[in-house]
């Protein structure tokens, strides 16, 4: 047997140890629930968890679709500006090329803008 140990020891022994680490944490939380959790599950374990309050009334409800869409114009716009900042920051130093890539990402956002003006999505019902 030489001395010298082959290179790729490292990489077993660590990947060993990347999939036995994870594992020992679900394997002992799965032990304490088998122990330590209630058998049969009752009506107070069943029962729906809100805030403390006692559910009423229907469980499904419907969810306006306007709602999305306004979080997810929010979501666009909101990341318009974090796109904006650095390019403001930086604008006296930028070529001419950055310019004309920041007008053509504002001609997008300007599109969707108008997109969702003309379907009627800013309009609150």
């Amino acid at each position: 047997m030489s001395t010298e140990q082959h290179p790729y020891i490292f990489l077993a022994v660590f990947l060993a140890v990347a999939v036995v680490f994870p594992l020992i944490p679900i394997a002992l939380a799965w032990l304490w629930a088998q122990t330590f959790s209630p058998a049969k599950p009752g009506p107070d374990k069943n029962s729906t968890y809100e805030c403390g309050l006692v559910s009423r009334g229907e469980v499904w409800i419907r969810f306006r679709p306007e709602y999305y869409l306004y979080a997810i114009l929010f979501l666009v716009f909101d990341v318009e500006t974090i796109f904006l900042l650095p390019f403001a920051v930086a604008f006296l130093k930028l070529p001419v090329g950055a310019c004309v890539a920041m007008m053509g990402f504002l001609l997008l956002l300007l599109e969707g803008l108008l997109w969702a003006w003309q379907k009627g999505v800013l309009h609150w019902k």
